[in-house]
């Protein structure tokens, strides 16, 4: 009796999603999932056989492709093969590996630093690793989801502070006792809103009460910064990060995450945390692509200030033509629809233009606050922004968003 109520469950969760899908699908407003088959100099990507500008990207230096990065990876395949021998600490670590983990701790300013095959389990993993029973985590609401499940699976106190409210996270940090382990943990850079955290404070809070502090950097490397090295950098305030986590498959066109950090932190988790024990190394060609994308964002800093420009283009044009942006300062861009079916006529409208962005509905955002979640990147244009910027203000007055 007990399974079939648990099948029942199960049955009534897919159910709920294959319905909302066949509902879109049918309706012609299913936009995810779409297969891209050339990616066209950064900005751009020939989708369903038509050219069309990309507004949706995380490669936020328009790195993807670049000739450098792509020699690197040709070299290790030729050096090297496809793959490894296994999981990092029996047969499977490279001295590419090692080289790639050093450039990591330099370009952070840390001791040391540790890579993992995804950003999703870096944050699963680390955050279970360190955390257990009796301690306590206290982390922002609008935090990512590889966040907030690292917080559940670890078995620790969970705490949620209101997004980026400083007074509500003291609240919490005064109510756990002084004795107790303590970690903080914020995005630097929020993935739906575009928002950057309140730092200095959170760094002042974390200090106060004793807490570690944990900040994911997976969109604000490359983004914040003079010279793309992140969030401590863009506030003056190096090495007030305990545990400083960013990803390889965003700014850095590989994939993977990395913990950079004090040494004795670094080997903890090379010798404890799950995912490093019991997960296959990095590809070769992915270990060398991510190591030479470090040293082209140094060799490169007109990047960052081309990114910057074009992200001031964007959001200001948008603001001008009377959307709401939200809190954004950031190269991620959220256009706020309301209804859910806003959002996607939106973005509807925008793909028959050949523009191609996506729409964030619940319950991914909270109801009302459905948005295009779009982006730019150093590789785009100021008349190709223009351009885009000109098509979502005619489907938004056409829709009735202004």
């Amino acid at each position: 009796m007990e399974f079939e109520k648990n099948d029942d469950i199960v049955v009534g969760r897919v159910k709920a999603i294959t319905e909302r899908l066949s509902h879109l699908q049918e309706v012609g407003l299913y936009f995810y999932n779409q297969p891209v088959t050339e990616l066209r100099g950064g900005a751009r990507v020939l989708m369903n056989g038509r050219d069309m500008g990309m507004y949706a990207s995380y490669s936020y230096l328009g790195l993807i492709g670049h000739p450098r990065i792509n020699k690197a990876a040709k070299d290790a395949i030729d050096r090297y093969g496809t793959g490894t021998h296994g999981v990092r600490m029996l047969a499977g670590t490279l001295d590419l590996h090692r080289e790639l983990e050093e450039t990591i701790a330099e370009f952070k300013g840390t001791e040391a630093a540790v890579t993992y095959t995804s950003g999703y389990v870096t944050n699963l993993t680390v955050v279970s690793s360190l955390l257990g029973r009796g301690g306590y985590v206290v982390s922002d609401k609008l935090n990512h989801a590889s966040i907030v499940d690292g917080c559940l699976m670890s078995g620790a106190k969970f705490l949620r502070f209101r997004h980026n409210d400083m007074k509500d996270l003291e609240s919490r940090l005064k109510n756990i006792p002084k004795d107790a382990t303590k970690l903080v943990i914020a995005d630097a850079v929020f993935s739906m809103d575009g928002d950057v955290i309140d730092f200095p404070n959170i760094v002042e809070l974390s200090k106060k009460y004793g807490a570690w502090l944990m900040i994911d950097e997976a969109h604000s490397v490359g983004v914040l910064g003079e010279t793309g090295r992140g969030i401590e950098e863009h506030f003056g305030m190096e090495g007030t990060i305990d545990i400083k986590m960013g990803t390889l498959s965003k700014t850095i066109p590989s994939v993977g995450g990395y913990i950079a950090g004090k040494k004795d932190l670094i080997d903890f988790l090379s010798h404890a945390s799950r995912a490093y024990i019991f997960s296959a190394a990095l590809p070769p060609a992915q270990t060398a692509a991510a190591k030479e994308a470090f040293r082209v964002i140094l060799d490169e800093p007109w990047r960052i200030e081309k990114l910057r420009a074009n992200t001031n283009q964007f959001i200001n044009g948008l603001k001008e033509r009377g959307f709401d942006t939200m809190e954004t300062s950031t190269a991620i861009v959220p256009v706020l629809c309301g209804a859910d079916e806003r959002a996607f006529a939106l973005t509807r409208a925008a793909q028959e233009h050949d523009i191609f962005v996506l729409p964030v509905v619940s319950p991914a955002v909270p109801p009302g606050l459905a948005r295009l979640r779009a982006t730019v990147t150093a590789a785009h244009e100021t008349d190709e922004i223009q351009y885009a910027m000109n098509v979502i203000e005619a489907a938004g007055k056409e829709i009735g968003i202004i």
